[in-house]
């Protein structure tokens, strides 16, 4: 289960959620069912990625330059078509905006699944960046690809990646 469904889970009982630090608050009228919180504590990290503003201190006009740069830098410099320079333009863009949005995660629990260290699947962290994202060899493929269609949802919110943003 994604960290959104688990979020709509907890809204729609009644649970309100907030992030302090590394920690989630939760507000509710009454005690919440012992299911929302194990889904809440088993997918802490993954919620708290969610909910925490994004760092990314760049403005839409910034990703446009970034792309524009790395797709004339590739389609002069490398000598390829305009076209497959954007291609590759993109794929610096969402490299950068990974590295700019880092997960923070811990080496006790999955950011994937959410399961801590098993006999058959140990933790390793991923993405070597100063928050770290540990994760299930088995969950890791999973998860890129959602960080990758994270990347390319945002940038595509900004234009980037779309007909004619050359």
């Amino acid at each position: 289960m994604s960290a959104l469904a688990i979020l709509a889970r907890a809204r729609d009982a009644g649970v309100n959620i907030a992030v302090d630090g590394d920690d989630l608050l939760l507000t509710a009228p009454a005690q919440p069912p012992a299911a929302i919180v194990d889904l809440l504590a088993q997918h802490k990290h993954e919620l708290i990625a969610l909910l925490r503003p994004c760092s990314d201190d760049w403005m839409t006009e910034d990703w446009q330059a970034y792309f524009d740069e790395r797709a004339g830098i590739i389609e002069y410099d490398g000598g390829v078509s305009r076209p497959e320079a954007e291609v590759r333009a993109l794929d610096a863009c969402i490299a950068e905006w990974l590295r700019r949005n880092p997960v923070r995660g811990s080496s006790e629990r999955c950011l994937r699944c959410g399961g801590a260290t098993r006999s058959d699947d140990t933790l390793l962290v991923f993405r070597g960046d100063s928050a770290g994202a540990w994760l299930h060899v088995q969950c890791w493929l999973a998860w890129s690809s959602h960080r990758n269609a994270e990347a390319r949802s945002a940038l595509a919110a900004m234009g980037l990646g779309s007909q004619g943003n050359s």
